[in-house]
């Protein structure tokens, strides 16, 4: 243990905080420190040996090569015995990563003058991976062999298969490929257990060898056209042939002179469907002819990424920085299906991943903004695709909402037949940062043009559908959703009541029974009986899941969310045990919102969220910046002036003097406190990383930012071994393995870095900076960057590669510098 001391602004005071590092402080051994490691990269290799190898937070395992927005990428060998291929392909099955075989093209080779067969194990052996290729190098005395890979189009990766004969006279060569797919779905299960009528088969000419994918309409485990194709073609012929009905071998000769060298390429082409397949096949014949300029453009892309991206004066290393952009390129994929622009998914190797969500996407376009913008572009582009319009067939009512998670398949709804596509809610409004982000990178005014009007739609579609009371401080809620109320509007819950209790009686007559004692019910009446009576076991409200989901943070305990020990503790603290009176404090009650005409819009959650409304007020500022630059002189005015009243309001009714922090707001209850906003602070439901956003929004005053940073380098609240988690230590539902009550969140940890950077705090965000890449498990080293990280030993948690990660840690990379 060590302390160390941190200076505030002058005339501030002292702060101290402890750190659990020894030696001395992080920020006085940082740059030293930083420049140690030598492997902050991500580990390609990997060998899979069924389609599906999940680990335990449900990722694909090893982390494959994807670029240029394809939908299947590549591992190096990890094993002596899978030396002369790249391993794999994974294959993104519309929603979701699989691996279509363990090596798709083993090489063998044999001079046939002698007879030599060139073992791998004899080789002096080189595996690479750098910006944006795989290459693999093999020495033998005599002859040379270099496989690289690089992707060359939207849907094909190109391997070059390099020969150079090290001798001074002629040889003549037989090359030898070989492949076979996967016959396991996951461990101990054969996919022809999985789905025994999915039918795979291969078939092959003199340069081609054409895998075909039957249709399969497995909504949470494979989706697939029935026209799927994987091919692979070569550059020469082959004599080849099928092995049963998932396997092949091709053949092949070749001369070299003395000392000369050959190559020979071969295409990795994937696609969804035949009209996918049309468009590749031009391209492909494109490569062919000019393979090394597809190659080199593929080449001056990753340079152009390299020379955009990095800079020399960070405080953190360029090696994370490259790791952060391979992760997000490594994610962006090709418009296909309904994505009708290409998006970056959260990540590609999460097994509910691969689609697009709204506030992901604003924070992966603010960050590639910055080295891959045409990339930001098209992810932000994508969302707006489906901005919710007033004709909608669906929802006109919601026009102006960006819904929450776009995918390749719509929703029933919307006559898709895909699981993860979500018009539940949304997300929080940050859209007109990552816009405004992307425009100070570019300078491209053509894109406030464009995207301006649908950004004031955006934003004033809170004021329609999310401010219940009409006061300007808006709610995070819930659309009107078959998942959330009835046909008649009436807002759906589950409850398990008490055996025996008044309740129970009413809820056996009046809702339908489910399994385990719970009981499917609706209305506003019923549900508010509910919470007075506190005669239940368990209670489950759709609409509360979509206000956590709207605000991002799915189950933080703002929204009410405690497990059941955690209650009882709370209990005891508080009301010698008495769980009917504990519960009250952590009870959500919804409004339903009307439109003049009496339609229902959706909910809102009885409480206006502290960083929801400094998000508005930011975006107001961003909205007026926008205006004045397209001319719009009153509109920026007008702008503005709402950005100050709104930040006005922020500091006046979400801030509680006594804990020196923000809080959310409840509203619609008798109960009313001294600051004239009505309802109460929720200090009950203990402190989280909303408390810092009007400091990363910049709208509070140095008072209180003083104070909120007090508690945020607390040991005993947020200044953990990984820092700014998503709830204090201190909080009633706090833990360290629950999403959003616990864990280290990328994102709101950048959020508070930053806060406290803006407040002039520079010395203490920089502590937190590098005490998190520190002590996060992997990151300075080969491990994939994941969703979160434990709070007390750094342990990786969650999604692996995941994409805004990645974007925060760049972002960071990018706006803090090495102290002069």
């Amino acid at each position: 243990m060590f302390r160390t001391t941190l200076l505030k602004r002058s005339g501030l005071g002292l702060l101290l905080t402890t750190s659990l590092l020894s030696g001395c402080s992080l920020h006085q051994q940082g740059l030293e420190t930083l420049s140690a490691p030598q492997q902050t990269k991500l580990d390609r290799h990997g060998s899979p040996d069924a389609m599906r190898m999940l680990d335990q937070f449900g990722n694909q395992r090893f982390n494959p090569l994807f670029d240029l927005g394809a939908w299947h990428g590549f591992l190096q060998p990890s094993k002596v015995s899978e030396y002369g291929t790249f391993n794999g392909p994974m294959i993104i099955a519309e929603e979701y990563g699989l691996y279509l075989a363990s090596q798709l093209e083993k090489l063998q080779i044999v001079d046939t003058t002698s007879g030599k067969a060139y073992r791998y194990e004899d080789a002096i052996v080189r595996l690479d991976e750098q910006d944006g290729h795989l290459q693999q190098h093999y020495q033998w005395s005599d002859l040379t062999l270099v496989l690289t890979l690089d992707f060359v189009t939207p849907r094909t990766a190109l391997v070059s298969t390099q020969l150079v004969n090290k001798q001074d006279k002629p040889r003549n060569l037989q090359l030898h490929w070989q492949g076979q797919l996967l016959t396991d779905w996951q461990k101990d299960q054969a996919v022809s257990d999985q789905y025994p009528s999915w039918q795979r088969g291969l078939s092959v000419n003199s340069k081609e060898v054409n895998i075909a994918l039957g249709a399969q309409r497995s909504t949470w485990n494979m989706m697939l056209s029935g026209t799927s194709l994987y091919q692979i073609r070569r550059s020469v012929n082959a004599q080849s042939q099928v092995h049963g009905e998932l396997a092949y071998q091709a053949e092949t000769s070749l001369s070299l002179a003395g000392n000369q060298q050959q190559t020979l390429y071969t295409s990795h082409s994937y696609v969804h469907d035949e009209q996918e397949w049309q468009t590749e096949e031009a391209r492909l014949n494109q490569v062919f002819d000019a393979p090394q300029q597809a190659i080199k453009q593929s080449r001056e892309r990753w340079q152009a990424y390299r020379n955009l991206g990095l800079r020399t004066d960070s405080l953190l290393p360029a090696s994370l920085a490259e790791k952060a952009m391979q992760t997000l390129l490594g994610n962006w994929r090709g418009h296909a299906g309904a994505l009708k622009h290409d998006v970056v998914t959260p990540s590609v190797t999460a097994r509910w991943f691969n689609g697009a969500w709204a506030w992901d996407s604003w924070k992966h376009a603010a960050a590639m903004a910055h080295f891959a913008p045409q990339v930001a572009k098209d992810n932000i582009l994508a969302m707006f695709d489906y901005q919710v319009q007033s004709t909608d067939s669906l929802r006109p009512h919601d026009a102006g909402m960006v819904i929450d998670a776009i995918f390749y398949n719509k929703d029933g709804q919307r006559g898709g037949d895909g699981g993860n596509w979500n018009e539940r809610n949304t997300k929080p409004p940050l859209a007109s940062w990552a816009v405004w982000e992307l425009y100070q990178a570019t300078a491209d005014k053509t894109l406030i043009e464009q995207l301006y009007p649908k950004l004031v739609a955006y934003h004033q579609w809170w004021y329609k559908n999310r401010d219940h009371n009409q006061n300007g401080l808006a709610e995070y809620g819930a659309t009107a959703h078959p998942l959330h109320n009835d046909s008649q509007g009436n807002i759906r819950f589950d409850i398990k009541p008490q055996a025996d209790s008044t309740l129970a009686q009413g809820i056996h007559a009046t809702c339908q029974s489910k399994a385990d004692g719970w009981y499917q019910c609706a209305g506003a009446d019923l549900y508010e009986q509910v919470l007075t009576s506190g005669q239940y076991l368990e209670l489950d409200i759709g609409a509360q899941h979509g206000a956590g989901w709207e605000s991002g943070m799915d189950n933080a305990a703002r929204f009410g969310f405690i497990n059941q020990e955690q209650l009882q503790a709370y209990a005891k603290t508080h009301y010698q045990g008495d769980i009917k009176q504990a519960r009250q404090d952590w009870q959500v009650r919804f409004f339903e919102n009307h439109n003049a005409d009496g339609q229902l819009l959706g909910f809102s959650i009885d409480q206006e969220s502290v960083e929801l409304n400094a998000y508005l007020a930011m975006e107001k500022g961003l909205l007026a910046k926008m205006a004045s630059l397209l001319g719009l002189t009153a509109q920026a005015g007008q702008w503005q002036q709402q950005s100050q009243q709104l930040a006005q309001k922020v500091n006046q009714c979400f801030f509680d003097t006594q804990s020196g922090f923000y809080y959310d707001r409840q509203i619609g209850l008798s109960e009313q406190d001294d600051s004239g906003c009505g309802g109460k602070l929720l200090t009950a439901r203990g402190r989280g990383p909303e408390g810092w956003s009007p400091l990363w929004a910049d709208i509070a005053d140095q008072q209180r930012a003083d104070q909120v940073a007090k508690v945020m380098l607390s040991t005993s609240e947020f200044n953990s071994h990984i820092p700014l988690g998503t709830a204090a230590l201190s909080n009633p539902a706090y833990h360290p393995d629950i999403y959003w009550r616990g864990r280290v969140w990328l994102d709101q940890w950048y959020f508070g870095v930053m806060a406290l950077d803006k407040y002039g705090y520079h010395n203490q965000a920089r502590e937190l900076a590098l005490r998190l890449i520190h002590h996060a498990d992997g990151l300075l080293e080969e491990g994939a960057i994941r969703e979160n990280y434990h709070p007390l030993s750094g342990a990786v948690q969650g999604a692996s590669n995941f994409s805004w990660s990645a974007a925060h840690l760049y972002l960071m990379y990018r706006q803090l510098a090495k102290q002069d």
